[in-house]
């Protein structure tokens, strides 16, 4: 894979302007355990928003780069004008990041424009199935932490965001995706196979998410049986439109 110039202030490759506009919605995640919010995920949506997919369907491969940065400052931006207290996090492409420390300075800048501070950004990484150099997901992720950003392995669990990852990959969190929420309260196969992430977390020090929690039994086994007290879905809030959306209710507590 070629690299940026890591002496250049920008990563050529990222730069310049995008064929189609697009702007972005949050959705928080939550903390049970405290009753906060601890994130707001970015997720992209078209100017009048429309669905991730009318937007990602625009990006080719020669776009990809160019999104990928955009997607970083349209987000921080957002995040300023709509005074978020929480940390924010932003999803990433690996294969849209040649050299870490060069396709970071967009997002450097805009974080000192905007005011963002560094700790509080989190990237979470997608899409790790079309990576096939497992050393340059490593030193993405060992670069961010050193740069101060906290990562994350997005839809752990399903597909290709499977343990094996783990044996070279150090992320400072794991979404659970919800392929396994979903109906965790009665399925014993999904809660056997929670509780060993959850130990497995423990022992390597990495935090958990779960994703795609869609109703209030799925949130109190989550929380009360497997002691996972990070939680994202529709039962606490969908995603609102460049908004922060109000939650629901702290009702797994």
């Amino acid at each position: 894979m070629p690299n940026c110039a890591r002496n250049d202030h920008h990563c050529q490759r990222c730069e310049g302007s995008l064929p189609f506009a697009f702007s972005m919605a949050f959705q928080p995640i939550v903390d049970v355990a405290t009753q906060r919010i601890v994130t707001h995920e970015a997720l992209v949506r078209g100017v009048n928003g429309e669905s991730a997919y009318q937007v990602l369907s625009q990006v080719s491969n020669a776009l990809l780069y160019r999104f990928d940065q955009a997607c970083r400052v349209k987000a921080i931006e957002l995040a300023g004008q709509l005074d978020m207290t929480s940390a924010l996090s932003i999803n990433f492409l690996p294969n849209a990041v040649y050299e870490p420390e060069a396709c970071i300075q967009a997002t450097l800048d805009v974080s000192r424009r905007v005011g963002w501070p560094t700790e509080r950004l989190v990237f979470e990484i997608t899409e790790v199935e079309s990576v096939s150099d497992r050393g340059h997901l490593r030193s993405i992720i060992d670069t961010y932490r050193q740069m101060g950003f906290t990562t994350a392995l997005d839809d752990f669990g399903k597909g290709h965001a499977n343990l094996d990852l783990l044996v070279d990959l150090r992320p400072d969190k794991l979404k659970i995706d919800r392929a396994l929420v979903m109906d965790c309260h009665q399925d014993t196969r999904r809660q056997v196979l929670l509780k060993a992430v959850v130990d497995i977390a423990r022992q390597l020090e990495i935090d958990l998410v779960a994703e795609g929690i869609e109703c209030r039994e799925e949130a109190r086994w989550l929380h009360e049986e497997a002691g996972i007290v990070q939680h994202q879905g529709f039962y606490y809030a969908r995603p609102a439109f460049e908004a922060l959306p109000p939650i629901h209710g702290f009702a797994a507590s």
